[in-house]
């Protein structure tokens, strides 16, 4: 017995790696998806393994019925003001720094992408990743989402219409947008406040919605001194953050771990900055339509 239960654990390490990564893909979080994997392998230990003909097959499958799930927890708790999973004020003090291995992995999937996938429906999420990302058959994943493999097709085609929603070449509007917007970015990060005062109009005005703004902070800042400041407090944050197409023109995705917590809308008029809004209300961000942008 001792044997089996050593050879089981051996096999599954193998697909550890694997696991994990399909796990992340879903769910945009390390800590969850180890916890994730962790569920597999208790049911892997309470299974008759004897029964099972493709041990990683029937893995991949149990880690996918977990994060389906817990994407559904997920979002069923979204209205809760204490769920743990809600967007953080963009302008608040310093979270924990993130593990340096999370970072990693989130900038080895593409932020752009884990912000899209964030965007999609639980459903919609497992399917385009089983499929595109890890070829499983829509076969196998109708009976994972429970629904008929022509259904299951769809999701992944709704899905892929998301991720894949921009064209390769930016009109010559967007791409002056998209200049603005990333010397914004730029600035923010290096904690340049001329650079900053640079691409606002003087007269810009900063509107963030209630859970972007700490509490007893104003929700509209005006003139350009004062947007350049509140920028630089963004600056320690800005690596989690990247231009993307919000609403059809390019804005800011903030999303630390792959996870979506604020988008920046942004006004401009003659190559300067004459508004920003700041969104990062729950029902608001799941609202706002968001494709990756390509080089």
């Amino acid at each position: 017995m001792t044997n089996e239960a050593e050879w089981l654990a051996e096999r599954f390490e193998a697909s550890r790696t694997h696991l994990r990564g399909v796990a992340y893909r879903m769910l945009g979080s390390l800590s969850e998806a180890d916890d994730a994997v962790q569920e597999a392998w208790l049911r892997l230990s309470r299974a008759d393994a004897g029964d099972i003909e493709n041990l990683r097959g029937w893995l991949t499958t149990v880690v996918a019925r977990v994060c389906l799930d817990m994407l559904r927890s997920r979002n069923s708790r979204r209205e809760d003001p204490m769920d743990p999973h809600a967007p953080e004020p963009m302008m608040s003090r310093e979270a924990a720094i993130d593990p340096e291995q999370e970072v990693l992995l989130a900038e080895s999937v593409g932020l752009a992408l884990l912000v899209v996938l964030e965007a999609l429906a639980p459903a919609e999420r497992v399917a385009f990743v089983l499929h595109d990302m890890f070829e499983l058959p829509f076969e196998e994943i109708a009976a994972i989402v429970g629904r008929s493999p022509t259904a299951a097709r769809q999701l992944a085609s709704r899905a892929r219409r998301r991720v894949h929603g921009t064209t390769t070449v930016l009109d010559a509007d967007l791409v002056r947008q998209r200049e603005v917007v990333e010397a914004f970015l730029a600035a923010s990060r290096g904690g340049d406040l001329d650079a900053l005062l640079a691409v606002l109009d003087p007269e810009v005005v900063l509107r963030a919605d209630r859970p972007a703004a700490p509490a007893g902070a104003s929700r509209d800042v005006r003139g350009a001194p004062a947007v350049a400041k509140q920028a630089l407090a963004f600056s320690k944050r800005a690596r989690f953050a990247q231009p993307a197409l919000v609403n059809g023109t390019v804005g800011i995705v903030g999303a630390p771990r792959g996870r979506l917590f604020v988008v920046l809308g942004f006004t401009i008029t003659r190559g300067r900055i004459v508004q920003i809004d700041v969104v990062a209300d729950p029902e608001r961000l799941r609202q706002l339509e968001l494709a990756v942008l390509t080089e």
